[in-house]
């Protein structure tokens, strides 16, 4: 496939700059929290925002589906730079609209963001270029072909939708009727619609997983912090996968050798077949890895930031984000650096009763004053709303609890501090983020929140 690149009209220097970001979980709130930092922030508008972004930003509606009211709404504000949070705008061709209009937006064109949008364009992908990805035993559009393969493959297996899920439309098995089941609910059920139309079937890597996440102006690159989150829903790995129940990120996650052969074997070729399919690709790239025995592998990708691993890295990360996101925008991150302290952070998610099947919404959160009062922490909502002084929970995924420590265990222990000080009625929150035996482990993948 190849694209002709849009011509964007970016800001001319990062000073007195109005940004939009476009979202409202706890992703979001991170990336508030941080352009907050930045001197030369004039004004933050997040659309639709949360509770707790709306004191860090002045929240206002949108309907984040649609890139043509996104448009609308920076060209009403006369914001300089937009952000994009999650994949569904993106993958809808926000990039494509701002473009069109003149404006400026961090996020790849809605053709590169096909690398996270379908799953079979993404395999097909890093198979013409070289990407080291797991073997696939096929892709069907046939739900009676997909349950005869499964009398040909070797276990575990892993089963994906092709499109977008909200982190629900990949299965690893080694059971036959779990994974005839999963066919049947993206197939023949179709649970999650067309999203199930097409289905992959790939070997189960066996390995630890790591979050490595760029930020790419369509050439050069920065790499931002390794994190390694924590996907099924309970302590020690139990349970179903969800969007992320906590993560955490520390210096010695990623040697400097490993990040090199990171660098060459899975980044490089990655950047390279983009510019050779004429993809334009400004922003954050997310490749999901495993770390196997014959080196690393690329789970998936996602065309924006992990959540919750966004939270883990920017309470590390030691540079402007304003600035480097701007440069991103206008193709010119060369005098760029992306320094992380050298201290570990951590970020543990807070979730509602029921999470992630059937979460029980409405719940009043208690305690946040006194969990933000603890030395260190820092609270990012993700489904919150705010009625005067008061917050309700209004996702799954209700708050992520960070901090930084002088190591992992360290941070843990003032996470976990104020994490105790909040109260919701049912709420649960895994009590081994952060623990190096959990998290990751043999043949797990799951899409990212």
């Amino acid at each position: 496939m190849t694209e002709v690149p849009v011509p964007r009209i970016v800001l001319d220097s990062v000073t007195n700059v109005k940004i939009l970001v476009i979202g409202g979980g706890g992703r979001e709130h991170a990336i508030v929290w941080k352009l907050r930092t930045s001197a030369g922030v004039e004004k933050i508008w997040c659309a639709p925002g949360n509770g707790g972004i709306s004191n860090d930003a002045e929240c206002v509606p949108l309907d984040v589906g649609s890139v043509g009211a996104a448009a609308d709404l920076a060209e009403k504000l006369g914001v300089d730079l937009t952000i994009c949070g999650p994949e569904l705008p993106l993958v809808r061709g926000i990039a494509d609209e701002f473009a069109k209009r003149g404006l400026a937006l961090l996020g790849p064109t809605k053709a590169a963001a096909q690398l996270e949008g379908s799953k079979v364009f993404a395999k097909r992908f890093m198979e013409r270029h070289g990407v080291p990805t797991a073997s696939t035993y096929g892709i069907f559009d046939s739900p009676i072909d997909a349950y005869t393969s499964l009398c040909s493959v070797d276990w575990p297996l892993v089963v994906k939708a092709d499109g977008l899920c909200a982190g629900k439309g990949v299965l690893v098995t080694s059971s036959p009727d779990e994974a005839s089941e999963f066919i049947d609910r993206l197939m023949e059920r179709r649970e999650f619609g067309d999203a199930g139309k097409q289905v992959l079937l790939e070997e189960g890597l066996a390995g630890r997983e790591l979050s490595y996440i760029i930020l790419s102006d369509g050439k050069n690159f920065l790499s931002l912090a390794a994190a390694r989150d924590h996907k099924r829903a309970f302590d020690n790995d139990q349970g179903p996968n969800t969007g992320g129940m906590g993560a955490f990120s520390a210096a010695d996650l990623l040697s400097p050798e490993l990040e090199a052969e990171i660098f060459k074997t899975v980044v490089q070729p990655t950047l390279a077949g983009l510019q050779k399919d004429g993809l334009t690709y400004r922003g954050f790239l997310y490749f999901g890895l495993m770390l196997t025995p014959d080196g690393p592998k690329v789970l998936e990708y996602n065309c924006r930031l992990g959540d919750p691993e966004t939270q883990a890295i920017l309470l590390r990360a030691d540079f402007d984000l304003a600035d480097a996101c701007a440069h991103a925008a206008r193709g010119d991150l060369t005098p760029l650096e992306a320094k992380s302290s050298a201290r570990a952070s951590v970020c543990v998610v807070i979730a509602s009763e029921g999470y992630p099947n059937d979460p029980k919404l409405g719940k009043e959160i208690q305690g946040l004053d006194a969990a933000t009062k603890v030395p260190g922490a820092v609270i990012f909502h993700a489904g919150t709303r705010r009625e005067g002084e008061k917050y309700y929970a209004t996702g799954g995924r209700i708050l992520g609890v960070g901090a930084t420590g002088e190591n992992v265990a360290a941070a843990c222990k003032i996470a976990y501090e104020a994490a105790g000080k909040i109260r919701i009625d049912g709420a649960h929150y895994r009590k081994d983020i952060g623990n190096s035996k959990a998290g990751g482990k043999a043949a797990a993948e799951s899409s990212n929140g």
